[in-house]
């Protein structure tokens, strides 16, 4: 009997590694391809002769297919199940790296890219859904450890492409895309071999359809999709006008450090969650705080000087990335597990809408009052905005399986 309960933790506890190790590696691939475009924009602009407004339409199609495609994902975990989309997800995101590794012209390059963010969008509802199934007890600890992943596929393709992998492959843009397509095939390789399959006896009886169609009429989906919004906001808006910010006010020297700072600052507060996401995914105050901490760090990018610049956006950083961790632990925290996925779904097109109208609101307000601070005041407006919704959410677990 002794054998066979250390048989039985020592099994536990190998299946509790490797769900904690896919999970990482799913976050990894879910941006690895879409981060390695702006590395390489100006290669692609002069090669396929692109004027800025096709370079911006590069660069907004991926959150524009976050926002369009989370409920066909939805559809898909519904019919198929929640890994086979992160399979056929992490697939057709390769596939679209490097078909633009190919694309002759400008409009295939464009198809390519949809392609890509199609299939990180569907993988979006997957990954709650899974973190559900494979630690229905650590919710807040799984959504820490693949949104870790997340970051650290954001950061990997910004800091090594232009030192490392260009120079490997000869200096070509079209080379990049393939070669980071080839990682995302081995993490789909790697989680199709080990990924643990529940077994389910059905009793003879045919299984019930799943529902996938969000509830357009919850206020619980909408208050989270405009409270996830709000951390998608301030992070897209501020890596858009960071940039032009700092050289309307004459200090273009602080922009390489004022988006490091941005992007770095989010890998602290994702390494600290991994250890503490569980004590605090069901409380309102740390939401409220991180809110306030956004906040405090927009006034100090419009108002500060250089190293309050700087801190301000290090700041922005490490709480967007506090908060996006925490909101995606409430859909399999909140959700019973058959529907994790709808309101997974729902959430991502609510919140990356507001992705993308905040930033066309803060470039209207720059344009009609001429003075570059003005683009930060939306970005403050959803601090605020995540601070009022934060207490009206019932922090209630659902039964666990």
């Amino acid at each position: 009997m002794r054998a066979s309960v250390s048989d039985q933790n020592e099994a536990s506890g190998a299946r509790l590694l490797t769900c904690i190790g896919l999970l990482w590696v799913a976050g990894i691939g879910l941006r690895l391809t879409i981060l390695a475009v702006p590395p390489v924009i100006p290669f692609i602009h002069a090669d396929l002769k692109m004027s800025e407004t096709e370079v911006g339409i590069l660069s907004g199609l991926p959150p524009v297919l976050f926002c369009i495609a989370a409920v066909p994902g939805s559809l898909l975990i519904a019919r198929f199940g929640a890994l086979p989309t992160l399979m056929f997800g992490l697939i057709a995101t390769a596939a679209g790296s490097a078909l633009r590794g190919v694309a002759p012209d400008v409009a295939l390059l464009y198809a390519a890219t949809v392609l890509t963010g199609f299939g990180v969008a569907v993988m979006h509802p997957a990954l709650p859904a899974l973190v559900r199934a494979w630690l229905p007890h650590r919710i807040g600890f799984g959504t820490a450890v693949y949104t870790n992943g997340l970051l650290i596929g954001e950061i990997v393709p910004v800091a090594l492409t232009i030192p490392l992998l260009l120079p490997f492959v000869g200096g070509s843009w079209r080379l990049s895309f393939v070669a980071w397509a080839v990682p995302v095939v081995i993490i789909a390789l790697v989680i199709v071999a080990l990924a643990p399959r529940k077994s389910v006896s059905t009793n003879g009886a045919p299984a019930a359809p799943r529902l996938w169609w969000p509830d357009w009429r919850s206020g619980l989906l909408w208050r989270l999709g405009l409270m996830l919004g709000s951390v998608n906001a301030m992070y897209f808006s501020a890596n858009a006008f960071l940039p032009d910010y700092l050289h309307f006010i004459g200090r273009g020297d602080l922009i390489s450090n004022g988006l490091t700072a941005l992007n770095i600052g989010q890998l602290p507060a994702s390494i600290l969650l991994l250890a503490v996401a569980g004590r605090l995914e069901a409380r309102a105050w740390p939401y409220i705080t991180s809110g306030f901490l956004s906040l405090a760090a927009v006034l100090a990018i419009m108002f500060g000087n250089g190293a309050m610049i700087i801190g301000g956006a290090a700041v922005l950083g490490f709480s967007a990335a506090g908060i996006l961790v925490l909101m995606l632990a409430l859909p399999p925290l909140l959700a019973p597990p058959d529907d994790v996925h709808r309101i997974s779904a729902g959430m991502f097109t609510i919140s990356y809408s507001c992705a993308v109208i905040v930033p066309i609101v803060s470039g209207i307000g720059w344009d009609l009052s001429g003075i570059p601070a003005v683009a930060f005041a939306p970005i403050g407006l959803s601090a605020l905005l995540l601070i009022g919704l934060a207490p009206t959410i019932r922090f209630k677990r659902a039964v666990q399986p």
